[in-house]
């Protein structure tokens, strides 16, 4: 299996570390859920999942939910709502779409708010390392204290600084030596949820959620980091530069695969410019299984823009599976899949091409209903069509998603039920 590495930018062989392939993959920041980008970004995980799974790997999984954000602070406040509640409404939201999707649900689902204990250590190590300073009660990252600040995005320095304002830098801080500088933890704003620190009540920054998160469940070194491809630079970069002095400058992530934005009405699909196309507005036109079709007939990495024709055509290739893996054989001779199953294979180890795979997918379906014409017993086909299918997350005939989904995200919703009474209240 090869799969593109973003830090090296080019395709590489890819073979565990360990038993388990470990992954982590940016979870949501949880208001107004679930649009197709989001959807794009976590059924293009499942399918790796799924087909490592498949191959025989066991994964081991962390997707976290970033519940104490900036973002989510402001649309708390417009909305006169308090923030942990505005969250878990959303979380539970995005929880339902998965489920009808049939996205597998992480191993782990942890909120950054877990693992607070967790972010203060690791803000103290990078302190102790000098890559890090406190000021104001607030602790930064010093960019030029880490030469290797770059290397994922590769980006030259002039031009970090625009894109980083675009996404949360606040360059005038005057707390900050210098405007890049990144904030791990934010002295606490009056109004606003605090922990105690060893700087003073506050929060933590975006960034140090992440890796602590990460290294917290997985280790010292992930094998597959993921996300969407907006969290290149500055969040995937900041991620590394706070991790690696601390763990003896070990990778931090051994591959990073990132996913392509999806568009509607000529722009990136955003909250910010309004565009979304929500995917449970989708669900009431269309089934579960045309939706993760018409996601994976496209590539993970490549831009692509929503189109209502190709998706009423993965509604038809829906219904062709569904027909071909339920349809009852004849009496006449065996008919087994042969070369098709491999073509698939194929297609999906060169980093994971699902349009060439969902190709083979839709011969192998092609395939068995016309051996079913010709009288043919197809049993072994249809076994063989349902596992490929699984890769997918399709249902098929089923009438919801698979145990394993429904109990999965069921747990993890318990924990997002419960009440928990916020810092300061």
């Amino acid at each position: 299996m090869k799969l593109y590495n973003t830090l090296s930018q080019k395709i590489e062989p890819f073979r565990p570390q360990g038993d388990a392939v470990a992954v982590y993959v940016c979870g949501i920041t949880p208001y107004d859920t679930t649009h197709l980008g989001h959807a794009f970004t976590y059924t293009s995980a499942d399918v790796l999942i799924r087909y490592l799974e498949h191959k025989g790997h066991p994964v081991r999984y962390v997707q976290n939910v970033t519940d104490i954000d900036d973002d989510i602070l402001r649309r708390a406040k417009k909305a006169g709502e308090n923030w942990r509640k505005l969250g878990d409404h959303w979380t539970t939201y995005f929880i339902r779409d998965m489920q009808a999707l049939n996205v597998r649900p992480p191993d782990f689902f942890p909120r950054a708010t877990d693992v607070i204990t967790e972010i203060v250590q690791a803000v103290e190590q990078l302190i102790a390392a000098g890559v890090a300073y406190e000021s104001g009660g607030s602790v930064f990252f010093e960019v030029k204290a880490w030469p290797e600040y770059g290397k994922l995005s590769r980006l030259p320095r002039i031009k970090m600084l625009p894109i980083a304002n675009e996404r949360g830098n606040n360059p005038d801080d005057p707390r900050k030596r210098a405007p890049l500088d990144f904030v791990l933890w934010q002295a606490q704003v009056p109004g606003e949820p605090a922990w105690d620190s060893p700087w003073g009540s506050g929060r933590p920054g975006w960034h140090i959620e992440c890796s602590t998160m990460a290294t917290h469940f997985l280790g010292e070194t992930i094998d597959i980091h993921s996300g969407g491809g907006d969290l290149v630079f500055p969040h995937h970069e900041s991620e590394i530069a706070q991790t690696e002095p601390v763990n003896g400058r070990r990778p931090y992530a051994r591959f990073w695969m990132h996913m392509a934005m999806v568009g509607h009405e000529g722009e990136k699909m955003s909250k910010s410019l309004g565009n979304l196309v929500m995917v449970r507005d989708l669900l009431k036109s269309w089934s579960p299984d045309a939706l993760r079709l018409y996601m994976g007939s496209h590539h993970y990495r490549r831009p692509w823009t929503h189109d209502g024709k190709a998706l009423a055509k993965a509604e038809e290739l829906a219904g062709k599976l569904r027909t071909a893996a339920t349809i009852g054989g004849g009496r006449g001779t065996y008919f087994h899949l042969s070369q098709l199953p491999i073509e698939f294979d194929q297609a999906m180890d060169q980093d994971l091409d699902t349009p060439a795979a969902l190709k083979s997918l839709e011969a192998m379906a092609d395939e068995t209903l016309f051996a079913v014409r010709a009288g043919r017993q197809v049993k072994a086909a249809q076994n063989t069509l349902r596992a490929v299918c699984r890769i997918f997350g399709l249902r098929l005939d089923a009438p919801g998603p698979e145990e394993r989904v429904q109990a999965g995200w069921d747990k993890h919703q318990l924990r997002f039920s419960e009440e928990r009474k916020p810092p300061g209240e």
